[in-house]
């Protein structure tokens, strides 16, 4: 017998459980695993330390016959990742044990995990996820994500449950990766399609699944005609505005469960919002449905604690600013508001940076035409003269004052870049997270900031994919218009096992647009202290016809006086609380 097998075969502590589990057969051994010797056994392979293949197949055949001895209703994962969550730091809550015990016990594998934003859908996934692997009734996996969620669903699984998961980029990997995550967007396109629903799959994961919910679309036919032994939906917004969309996502994950469409509109739908029976429709959804709530103690957020800094414009930055806006107004009444996109973005970059501002307008009057470029020249070359950024100042303050990590959040790439070049002539070791960088470079840079750096400066897109529970301040240097923006920024940080209470620092220019917006976002609808909900169910109801940046755009370039602008961003936030509102009132809403 190999000489690494004796200690966990053949001998015992003297008053120990020497009860002789099982005999293993291997090749050229047969091992008698002693009860004793079984937990070494599995402890050792958790560790991966073997090295033979006759170590690792006693130490997997051992690890097996835990789980057979594993009570039938009880989840094995949670023993086998209880050192590794311990290391990266995961607490599963009570609500997110009770959800993987149903899927897998009562729902057999088919469910739709509709838990209210933040409260570890992902978590709940791969736990079901690592169960099935773990008791060898899954073998082939297929999750389809958003894009940009990719490589967090890879990162997720590898550090969260130990699972390698391949990343898929040509179409060799549909068939010979095993557990593969890929874009839904890429998938349901050929020759991709064909592929795909050739192959079994054991088991079919799909995050942001309500993007489902129209029977007449492609990526819905695609997901219909996957071949899938289990299958979970992962979606915070099950229904937005129509029953039907319900019964969508019901047929993707138990066709019949509702009946035939017609049957269905009979028995439960009084108008698209209202439904009929709701009591006998509620327990039909409880049988492929989990909605897991915040208000019914399932999880205790921490505070979130806004800190607004006045940022006071030096009289040269007044004029400039002033100049700008200006400007805008100006172009816009020439253009029209068909092509406002670049005058809101120079709106919004003359309140972060005036290095943005310049790139802007120069690259705008590139497509300008010569009798148009006198104002503009004459103003870029101010902007270029400008020396002072009285925001950076405040930024400044501000970090002398506070203690361990901070994130910085703007915009722009180039209010990044200067951000940077003050923050590291006052003495500060930054990094820098943006859009223009790898995956595995990102990963890297979040590593480096967890383990030894003092502050992040990131772009918008550098604050998607990954989450920065190790930080809890925030500096918004700049402010984005959209709600859900922000709420991806603060979400960052403030999320599922975030244990200190979270401290958001505005830096808001006085008398500019900023200081509309902040009186919006955070006077009118109460963005930061808590999460609104959601938020783009809110927006999606509100039917602005538009981008939620352009209405604001609108109401600026209308009205001249701050008290008239203050006035219509008043009544478009009651607009906002009225849709929300509107939807905690629906009936359709209290089916969930």
């Amino acid at each position: 017998m190999h000489s690494l097998l004796m200690p966990f075969t053949t001998m015992s502590k003297s008053g120990s459980d020497t009860r002789l589990l099982r005999t293993i057969d291997l090749p050229y051994y047969r091992v008698e695993v002693l009860a004793d010797g079984l937990q070494s056994l599995i402890r050792e392979l958790r560790a991966k330390r073997f090295d033979t293949w006759a170590w690792y197949s006693l130490a997997e055949a051992a690890d097996q016959l835990a789980v057979q001895q594993q009570a039938p209703e009880e989840l094995v994962a949670v023993g086998h990742l209880k050192e590794r969550w311990n290391q990266v730091g995961v607490i599963p809550y009570p609500h997110q044990l009770s959800t993987a015990k149903r899927v897998i016990f009562e729902m057999q594998g088919q469910a739709i995990l509709a838990d209210e934003v933040g409260l570890g859908k992902t978590i709940e996934a791969g736990l079901v996820l690592k169960e099935y692997l773990l008791r060898r009734l899954v073998k082939k996996v297929l999750i389809l994500t958003p894009p940009g969620l990719v490589w967090q669903w890879y990162y997720e699984l590898m550090e969260k449950f130990d699972i390698t998961a391949g990343i898929q980029r040509t179409q060799w990997d549909w068939e010979y990766a095993d557990i593969l995550i890929a874009s839904l967007d890429t998938a349901k396109r050929e020759p991709h399609a064909s592929i795909i629903t050739s192959i079994p799959y054991d088991m079919i994961i799909i995050d942001e699944a309500h993007k489902l919910k129209n029977s007449a679309t492609a990526a819905y036919r695609f997901v219909n005609s996957l071949q899938k032994k289990y299958c979970l939906m992962l979606t915070a917004t099950p229904v937005q505005n129509d029953l039907k969309e319900l019964y969508n996502l019901i047929g993707l994950i138990k066709p019949g469960q509702l009946g035939s469409y017609r049957s269905f509109k009979s028995n439960f739908v009084k108008d698209k919002r209202t439904p009929k029976n709701p009591q006998q429709l509620k327990e039909l959804l409880d049988q492929v449905m989990i909605r897991n709530k915040r208000n019914e103690g399932t999880v205790q957020f921490t505070k979130r604690i806004v800190h607004p800094i006045i940022v006071s414009l030096t009289p040269k930055e007044r004029e400039i600013y002033e100049r700008v806006t200006e400007f805008v107004k100006e172009s816009s009444r020439h253009t029209g508001l068909a092509n406002i996109l670049p005058l809101i973005t120079l709106q919004r970059e003359v309140c972060s940076s005036f290095l943005a501002t310049a790139l802007t307008l120069e690259k705008m009057m590139a497509s300008m035409e010569p009798d148009q470029l006198e104002k503009p020249a004459s103003l870029l070359r101010d902007l270029a003269e400008v020396k002072q950024n009285s925001k950076c100042d405040a930024l400044e303050r501000t970090i002398a004052q506070l203690g361990g990590k901070i994130i910085v959040f703007t915009e722009y790439k180039a209010s990044q870049q200067y951000i940077r070049y003050r923050l590291e002539r006052a003495g500060y070791h930054t990094l820098a997270f943006d859009g223009t960088l790898s995956r595995g470079k990102k990963q890297w840079i979040r590593h480096m900031f967890q383990k030894e750096g003092q502050i992040l400066v990131s772009t918008e897109s550098g604050g998607e994919g990954l989450n920065f529970q190790f930080c809890n301040q925030i500096i918004n240097f700049d402010l984005p218009w959209n709600p859900m923006r922000l709420e991806q920024r603060i979400g960052r940080v403030h999320r599922l096992g975030q244990t200190r209470d979270v401290h958001i620092f505005n830096l808001i220019t006085k008398d500019t647009i900023e200081e509309h917006i902040v009186y919006l976002l955070h006077e009118k609808i109460n963005m930061f202290e808590s999460i609104i909900g959601e938020l783009d169910t809110i927006l999606l109801n509100l039917k602005l016809g538009k981008s939620f940046e352009s209405t604001i755009m609108d109401i600026f370039l209308a009205h001249e006086d701050a008290k008239q602008i203050r006035q219509e961003l008043a009544r478009f936030g009651d607009r906002i609380l009225e849709s929300r509102a509107d939807i905690d009132a629906s009936s359709l809403w209290e089916l969930l």
